[in-house]
Protein backbone atom coordinates (compact mmCIF):
# COMPACT_ATOMS: atom_id res chain seq x y z
CA UNK A 1 0.00 0.00 0.00
CA UNK A 2 1.54 3.33 -0.82
CA UNK A 3 2.52 6.14 1.78
CA UNK A 4 -0.70 8.29 1.07
CA UNK A 5 -3.08 5.11 1.97
CA UNK A 6 -1.36 4.15 4.99
CA UNK A 7 -1.82 7.54 6.19
CA UNK A 8 -5.40 7.58 5.71
CA UNK A 9 -5.98 4.04 6.98
CA UNK A 10 -4.06 5.58 10.33
CA UNK A 11 -6.21 8.86 10.24
CA UNK A 12 -9.43 6.61 9.80
CA UNK A 13 -8.49 4.42 12.52
CA UNK A 14 -7.70 7.33 15.14
CA UNK A 15 -11.01 9.16 14.59
CA UNK A 16 -13.06 5.83 15.03
CA UNK A 17 -11.09 5.30 18.64
CA UNK A 18 -11.58 8.31 19.37
CA UNK A 19 -15.13 8.66 18.82
CA UNK A 20 -15.74 5.05 20.59
CA UNK A 21 -13.66 6.85 23.42
CA UNK A 22 -15.85 9.84 23.43
CA UNK A 23 -18.86 8.03 23.16
CA UNK A 24 -17.78 5.89 26.23
CA UNK A 25 -17.48 9.40 27.98
CA UNK A 26 -13.67 8.20 29.40
CA UNK A 27 -10.69 10.22 29.35
CA UNK A 28 -7.59 9.30 27.56
CA UNK A 29 -5.83 8.47 30.77
CA UNK A 30 -8.75 6.73 32.00
CA UNK A 31 -8.42 4.20 28.66
CA UNK A 32 -5.00 4.22 29.32
CA UNK A 33 -5.85 2.85 33.26
CA UNK A 34 -8.47 0.67 31.93
CA UNK A 35 -6.66 -1.03 29.32
CA UNK A 36 -2.85 0.18 29.14
CA UNK A 37 -3.24 1.03 25.72
CA UNK A 38 -1.47 4.53 24.79
CA UNK A 39 -4.93 6.15 23.00
CA UNK A 40 -2.92 8.83 22.60
CA UNK A 41 -0.56 7.87 20.02
CA UNK A 42 -3.50 5.92 18.47
CA UNK A 43 -5.78 9.08 18.41
CA UNK A 44 -2.31 11.00 16.64
CA UNK A 45 -2.54 9.12 13.76
CA UNK A 46 1.12 8.44 13.97
CA UNK A 47 0.90 5.04 15.12
CA UNK A 48 0.35 1.91 13.76
CA UNK A 49 -1.99 -0.24 15.91
CA UNK A 50 -1.20 -4.19 15.88
CA UNK A 51 -4.53 -6.65 15.46
CA UNK A 52 -4.03 -7.93 19.06
CA UNK A 53 -4.02 -4.34 20.39
CA UNK A 54 -7.36 -3.55 18.48
CA UNK A 55 -9.06 -6.33 19.62
CA UNK A 56 -8.31 -5.04 23.10
CA UNK A 57 -10.20 -2.09 22.28
CA UNK A 58 -12.81 -3.73 20.44
CA UNK A 59 -13.24 -5.44 23.92
CA UNK A 60 -12.81 -2.41 26.20
CA UNK A 61 -15.65 -0.72 24.03
CA UNK A 62 -17.67 -4.02 24.20
CA UNK A 63 -18.02 -4.16 20.47
CA UNK A 64 -16.69 -6.77 17.39
CA UNK A 65 -14.10 -6.13 14.84
CA UNK A 66 -16.70 -6.16 12.65
CA UNK A 67 -18.24 -3.62 13.87
CA UNK A 68 -14.95 -1.20 14.52
CA UNK A 69 -14.52 -1.59 10.40
CA UNK A 70 -18.11 -1.30 9.57
CA UNK A 71 -19.17 2.08 10.75
CA UNK A 72 -15.54 4.02 9.55
CA UNK A 73 -13.76 2.34 6.74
Amino acid sequence: MEKKGNEQLLTNLAKRVKELRKNKGVTQEDALNDTGIQFSRIEQGKRDVQLSTLHKICEYFEISLKEFFDTSF
